[in-house]
């Protein structure tokens, strides 16, 4: 509440105190010179109003670039617990800050709060380009996640203090009650930004574009509302320069807007190299296909390599043969693969009669069905008439399909998901994963599971197989001398883990092409050595609910 002692002011202002003590729920009218048109004099409840809907936009704003913030974050680093963590912390710090700092601003509110809007839109709208290119140019993400959020957050902080002020210049009534309508309208704004932001923003225009425009949203409804209903309170200078900079932070933004493609194109020849011939940032990840039709190709996902197709083989043959060898293979499930070489492999096996592979992301079946290399190195698996293809996030696909008249049993389970040491979600190799997917699997069913090449990761998820009450064997595939897509130091190795209700024996069938990476003696030799290694205490399982 601002008072100030009763009589005319000593200079024109917009000023509506008395110094008379506030009644609830009363307004008292503007006290501003009777020469100077007022858009508050003459309808303060529509000017309310105005202010209000500013607030309810702004709040909107707001929180669509904390989501922008985590959801690149989560496409760029992968640890979405991580991310979101720090973005709503860092941010919620900053608020506090930036409501400290708005106590100096409240003597000229509209004049400041255009300032902040601006700046805020500007920021606010560039900051997903700039993260993106920090991570693409300089490798200094995090630190640059953190920057950026600390000063977005001060921004939006400064918000509440200045529009509690405007809201008071346009009708002084109780605290109590301002506050509440103040904090209603952003509030409500909020919800509906945070509700716009997954089922409008991001499937439509993707965290670049949808940051962009939240900026413009931003510069009309905060610093342009703002300007036209105080037009008193700055002086002439101040408010073209306000104005000025308004336009300018627009103007700004779309030129942002019209090169964010050559900025993005620009950014992945730097990490990808120069043959990048598809990119795409779908709702769950970012894709990007490079290398000649002819090959030898690369599949990235979200920044890890996922598919290189010298040694592609190596992986996929690891995963599957194993397994399918094991026992009957008549009905396979197949949880991710979504780039079909796994399906490749279970395909070169003749007992197979349905395949059912489940991936959250649509977008990379259809590009692996489509592509001509990605189709040539996958044998045009996925339209192998054997083959049903559903996209679903693995672990809700595996509540569904466990549920009285889902879908199973399977005789083989083959889970193509990256282990957490190589950037996968913990989720898809914790004990309730794979309690579910144990559900699905016939008497004699069998699970392999991707391991990574972190020893004390292996057995991690070893635990996890075991606490759903099955039996592991733990074998691995060499990497070749010569690899070219996946260098490491000599003697490395992919490693898998093959879990069925008995001791699962590892060998290989006689119903397919024998593998390249893969014979018995090497299966032997490679389960031999890792058993022997296995810690007399294995770590606990990883759970939905546990310890990281």
């Amino acid at each position: 509440m601002i008072n100030h002692p009763a009589g005319p002011p000593a200079r024109p202002r917009v000023d509506l105190d008395d110094g008379a003590p506030p009644r609830p729920g009363r307004g008292l009218a503007p006290l501003l010179p009777a020469g100077r048109p007022s858009r508050l004099r003459s309808r303060p409840r529509l000017a309310r109003l105005a202010v209000l809907l500013a607030a309810f936009v702004c709040a909107a704003c707001g929180l669509v670039y904390e989501l922008e913030l985590v959801a690149l974050g989560d496409y760029l680093i992968g640890d979405t617990v991580t991310q979101t963590s720090v973005v709503l912390s860092v941010m919620v710090f900053a608020m506090g800050l930036g409501s400290l700092l708005a106590k100096r601003l409240t003597s000229r509110p509209a004049t400041a709060f255009a300032a902040v809007e601006c700046a805020l839109a500007l920021t606010g709208g560039l900051s997903v380009l700039a993260l993106y290119s920090c991570w693409a140019w300089l490798g200094r993400y995090q630190a640059a996640m953190v920057g950026l959020t600390c000063l977005i957050g001060i921004l939006i902080g400064a918000e509440i203090p200045l529009l509690m002020t405007l809201i008071q210049r346009i009708r002084r009534e109780d605290a109590g009650r301002a506050v509440a309508d103040l904090f209603a309208a952003d509030y409500v704004g909020a919800l509906i930004g945070g509700l716009a932001f997954p089922f409008l923003i991001l499937p439509a225009l993707g965290p670049g574009d949808g940051a962009l425009l939240t900026g413009a949203v931003n510069a009309v409804a905060g610093a342009a509302v703002v300007l036209w209903l105080f037009r008193e309170e700055p002086a002439p200078r101040i408010r073209r320069l306000l104005w000025g900079g308004c336009l300018l932070v627009l103007g700004l933004l779309a030129a942002a807007a019209a090169g964010s493609e050559a900025v993005e194109r620009a950014a992945r020849h730097a990490l990808y190299g120069d043959q990048v011939r598809y990119a795409i940032r779908s709702r769950h990840q970012e894709i990007v296909l490079t290398g000649p039709a002819e090959g030898p190709l690369r599949l990235y996902l979200d920044g890890r390599l996922a598919v290189c197709g010298p040694d592609e083989y190596r992986s996929s043959e690891g995963l599957v043969h194993p397994a399918m060898a094991a026992g009957p293979d008549t009905r396979v499930l197949l949880l991710g693969g979504g780039d079909g070489t796994a399906l490749r492999e279970v395909l070169r096996h003749r007992g197979v009669r349905t395949v059912r592979l489940v991936d959250a992301d649509p977008v990379l079946p259809r590009l692996a069905r489509t592509d001509p290399g990605l189709a040539a190195l996958d044998g045009h698996a996925l339209d192998d008439p054997r083959v049903r293809t559903t996209a679903a996030d693995p672990l809700a696909w595996l509540r569904g399909a466990g549920a009285p008249g889902g879908d199973g049993p399977y005789d083989v389970v083959l889970a193509d998901l990256p282990a957490p040491a190589d950037g996968g979600p913990v989720k898809f190799h914790s004990q309730e994963f794979y309690g579910l997917a144990t559900r699905l699997l016939s008497p004699a069913g069998r699970i392999a599971v991707r391991a990574g090449s972190d020893p004390a990761g292996l057995w991690q998820i070893e635990s996890g197989l075991r606490a759903a009450g099955l039996q592991t064997a733990p074998y691995a595939v060499p990497d070749s001398p010569t690899a070219t897509c996946r260098p490491g130091p000599p003697g490395d190795a992919r490693n898998f883990l093959l879990a069925a209700a008995d001791r699962p024996r590892l060998t290989l069938a006689p119903d397919a092409p024998p593998p390249r990476a893969l014979t018995p003696d090497t299966l032997r030799t490679t389960t031999a050595r890792l058993t022997a290694l296995r810690p007399t205490h294995p770590p606990a399982a990883l759970t939905l609910l546990g310890p990281r």
